[in-house]
């Protein structure tokens, strides 16, 4: 089976643009996605990343995601709410979902709400909007994202990037081969599909 595993994070600038165009894209070239939310906090820290302390990165970061929307017909508005998810309840809900087999409808729904209706990831009016829109009741799934099993379940995704040497997001994981950034997406499917350069060389 053709296959790749999409890991990201509700609150990631580039995951948007992943998230928006990933689905599609992996339809075109027959391949399955899963869709793994995780804690990009945890391990940026451990490998020394701050982005929120380096404004000149964030206001590139910003406008390089614009320029790259309209290259590839994402929507954009204006830069969402950022930071955002500080409880990580948006990642935590995501495991909720994860489990019951509509995280790639709840994260889409997400990323849409925090882009384009301004929305921050989190809140509890953005849950109540996105869940409401899928058929869920908010106060039953936040219950259980606020549960020791999502707690646990974002902590195993964690850990499963870093074994595969994660250290941003999007990532995207191809039988033990990584890639990094939404402008590895293409590359990543391609490799999913046997269609990558280097393997037609090899």
């Amino acid at each position: 089976m053709k296959h790749v595993d999409f890991f990201y994070f509700f609150g990631s600038g580039y995951a948007y643009l992943s998230v928006m165009r990933i689905g599609a894209l992996a339809k075109e070239v027959g391949v399955t996605v899963s869709w793994r939310p995780f804690n990009v906090r945890t391990v940026m820290a451990e490998n020394n990343i701050a982005l929120r302390t380096q404004t000149a990165k964030i206001k590139y970061m910003w406008r390089d995601i614009e320029r790259r929307a309209s290259i590839d017909g994402v929507p954009f508005v204006k830069p969402p709410i950022w930071p955002t998810d500080p409880d990580l309840l948006a990642n935590r809900v995501a495991m909720v979902a994860a489990e019951g087999g509509w995280c790639e409808a709840y994260t889409v729904a997400s990323f849409r709400s925090w882009y384009l209706e301004g929305m921050a990831l989190g809140d509890r009016r953005q849950l109540d909007h996105v869940l409401h829109s899928l058929g869920k009741d908010a106060d039953t799934v936040i219950a259980e994202a606020n549960g020791p099993a999502a707690h646990e379940r974002l902590k195993s995704e964690t850990d499963a990037a870093r074994e595969y040497g994660i250290f941003g997001s999007p990532a995207f994981v191809v039988d033990n081969e990584t890639f990094w950034g939404d402008d590895r997406l293409e590359e990543a499917l391609a490799w999913a599909n046997g269609s990558h350069r280097l393997q037609a060389e090899s």
